[in-house]
């Protein structure tokens, strides 16, 4: 009974299989991992933590768990990392290994993440007793509770298993609206140094990774949200201070990342928190996702400057109106062009996310983003193709035409899983034309920058103002190569 009373938590993303993730070194340790564990150890239970981040593969569990011979073996993936929610094959199968590992040494294994929750059957077939169904901190502890104690499965909402041999699942869990009533993350968990050593390796400083919020309210058609849903839940500003004095106290970062699907959505909690950052003397900067429909009021972009934002990333997605109204975004080109002069105009550094390849979707769909990039210069730019998840309307549109392939490897892969206006390889291609062709803008602009003010110069510009002669003749090389994909189209 003892062993009832320890989990072995881990999660299934590990750094070395996802080679362009890994080559960025811009590591954040598994929050939603930290989360569930904070609460069964609020409740009692003797936790411990191996985190994959940085192992070379899924066998390295088994030392911990020879060593530890825990009564539960949790793999809980991080609901809030997008890369956890992009559900690669590489980390599914890791996940696949250690179940295995697990029942071996009869442990009770236990699956949350975004993929078990679309492939509960896979998961189960391979190992798993039990997944859990969505948002997962307490039903994780009810299950836990009950196994101990001797009940019935049937009545716990969030759950898949076996039953006489057959998957079954039971009612969904609504999900938490109290997000203050959760125990703060277990950072001691966590081994903090090998993240600030490959951020300052990478990047020079050291970021951590902070959710205020669960859930999106919006209704864009291709984004899955297995986890957190349509419904938005926000922390209290005052409750997020406190988590991030803490944070400053144990590993003194200089930079977060607020990595909710959208940050600060209630009215009147951005101002708040600005308020309180100032008061308590906290100085860091940070950076978050949002939407170019939430940045238009002056006092908003205002408060973001105040507290610390120095890079907002918006959901772009397409300088297409046609584009964007198939996908129900919800949102204009002019919103985009509109938020983004107002975050310049504040010191914040715009960013975008974009995706092709949407159906339906032109070449002269196409040429509209090139455009919009171009004009507005964003700081930085995300090119991603249209990814099909389970549950979403995207999905059901193209799923009759999806093969055996319905996931990536890594998330570096970048195909195109449907038949669409060209072939998988010119979106390959298309990648790193728009990539050149946005570098060698930027670095005209600094030029430009450069000469009409020649007595201000600064080593950064100058880099970037000389840069063009690479990525000029490099853009050329690039959209030569795209015109022959198109041509074999």
């Amino acid at each position: 009974m003892e062993q009832l009373n320890h989990i072995l938590f881990t999660h299934s993303y590990f750094l070395r299989f996802d080679p362009k993730q890994w080559a960025q070194g811009q590591p954040y340790p598994p929050l939603g991992t930290m989360y569930a564990a904070a609460l069964m150890r609020q409740n009692n239970y003797s936790v411990s933590l191996f985190d994959t981040m940085f192992s070379h593969t899924p066998q390295e569990i088994t030392d911990l768990l020879d060593k530890t011979r825990p009564g539960f073996f949790v793999i809980y993936d991080d609901g809030f990392n997008y890369l956890t929610k992009m559900c690669l094959t590489n980390m599914r199968e890791a996940a696949f290994a250690m179940c295995k590992l697990a029942k071996e040494r009869g442990c009770i294994v236990i699956v949350a993440s975004s993929d078990s929750t679309d492939r509960f059957k896979e998961y189960l077939a391979e190992g798993a007793d039990f997944v859990i169904i969505g948002e997962a901190e307490h039903t994780l502890l009810e299950l836990v509770t009950t196994i101990k104690n001797g009940g019935d499965f049937w009545d716990i909402q969030g759950l898949a298993y076996l039953k006489a041999g057959v998957p079954v699942k039971t009612h969904g869990r609504p999900v938490l609206k109290d997000l203050d009533s959760l125990p703060l993350p277990a950072w001691d968990l966590v081994n903090i140094a090998p993240y600030r050593e490959c951020w300052l390796q990478h990047k020079g400083y050291f970021s951590l990774n902070v959710g205020t919020t669960r859930g999106c309210p919006f209704k864009c058609n291709w984004c899955a949200k297995p986890i957190y849903g349509n419904r938005y839940n926000s922390r209290s500003p005052q409750n997020v201070i406190t988590e991030l004095k803490l944070m400053k106290e144990m590993f003194n970062m200089d930079h977060i990342w607020f990595c909710d699907d959208i940050f600060g959505l209630k009215p009147g909690w951005v101002v708040e928190f600005a308020r309180l950052v100032k008061q308590e003397g906290l100085q860091f900067k940070y950076k978050l996702q949002s939407r170019a429909d939430l940045l238009l009021e002056d006092e908003t972009i205002a408060a973001l400057a105040a507290s610390g934002c120095d890079n907002v990333w918006i959901g772009a997605e397409s300088g297409s109106q046609k584009i964007l109204d198939a996908m129900d975004k919800g949102t204009t080109i002019q919103q985009i062009y509109t938020a983004t002069q107002m975050m310049k105009k504040h010191g914040i550094k715009p960013s975008f996310f974009i995706q092709f390849g949407y159906p339906g979707e032109t070449k002269e769909d196409i040429k509209r983003t090139i455009r919009m990039i171009n004009n507005l210069l964003p700081h930085e730019i995300g090119i991603s193709v249209s990814y099909p998840l389970p549950g979403t309307l995207f999905y059901e549109k193209v799923k009759a035409d999806l093969q055996q392939k319905t996931n990536w490897t890594d998330s570096d892969e970048m195909a195109l899983m449907f038949s669409n206006t060209f072939k998988p390889a010119y979106y390959k291609q298309l990648h790193k034309y728009v990539h050149q062709n946005y570098h060698a803008h930027l670095a005209k602009h600094n030029l430009v920058e450069l000469l009409s003010n020649p007595f201000k110069p600064s080593v950064k510009r100058i880099r970037k103002a000389a840069s063009v002669l690479y990525h000029a003749p490099a853009m050329l090389i690039e959209r030569f190569k795209l015109n022959q994909l198109e041509k074999a189209s």
